[in-house]
């Protein structure tokens, strides 16, 4: 079956914060593994964090500009259902993995540098109790983040390699055989 494809921007964006997000795990794994590495993986860790935050509320505005191509029509609805909460809790983790790791930081009046002499402001105020509780937070949203992301891909794997029905096929960055022919994009979505 034929599926319609994502918008380039939709594509650009999904595949950058995919890169993104793999990255910010890994270097989130070396900070609690290396603490000779700490300082400057956390260099690293703290605006990459802020730059996931951006591109997520820029990919939400996207979405809404560019809706996703439909799923397919003979998808069983358990299917559907499942797509569709599993991009609501993507999506949530997304903001909600950066926005607590920013309180956490808050409040411990750590600053968050993003590029030389510029910081984030603190959103929170200065509390032992709250940054203990959102660093515990901020972890578990974190492995909550990387599990749905390894589902995620488990997910488009089985649409790739085992349903063949062109779901993988209209995000991928190259134009496969089953998307080459698809018909133009349209204005409305089931989920994807």
């Amino acid at each position: 079956m034929e599926q319609m494809r994502f918008s380039i921007p939709s594509r650009i964006l999904h595949w950058a914060m995919a890169a993104m997000i793999l990255a910010m795990l890994f270097i989130g794994i070396g900070m609690v593994a290396s603490l000779a590495d700490y300082h400057w993986l956390v260099s690293i860790h703290r605006p990459l964090g802020i730059a996931i935050l951006i591109l997520v509320t820029i990919r939400l505005v996207n979405r809404q500009v560019n809706r996703p191509p439909p799923l397919p029509q003979d998808m069983p609805a358990f299917l559907r259902i499942a797509a569709h909460g599993s991009h609501v809790l993507l999506y949530g983790l997304m903001f909600a993995v950066p926005l607590v790791g920013w309180g956490m930081l808050s409040a411990a009046r750590y600053p968050i540098v993003l590029y030389g002499a510029f910081e984030l402001p603190p959103i929170l105020p200065q509390s032992d109790l709250l940054f203990a509780w959102l660093r515990t937070a901020h972890t578990v949203l974190a492995l909550a983040l990387f599990v749905t992301f390894l589902v995620h891909l488990g997910a488009a794997l089985m649409h790739a390699l085992v349903f063949r029905d062109g779901v993988f096929g209209s995000m991928s960055p190259l134009a496969s055989r089953e998307a080459a022919g698809a018909e133009p994009r349209v204005q409305q979505s089931q989920g994807g």
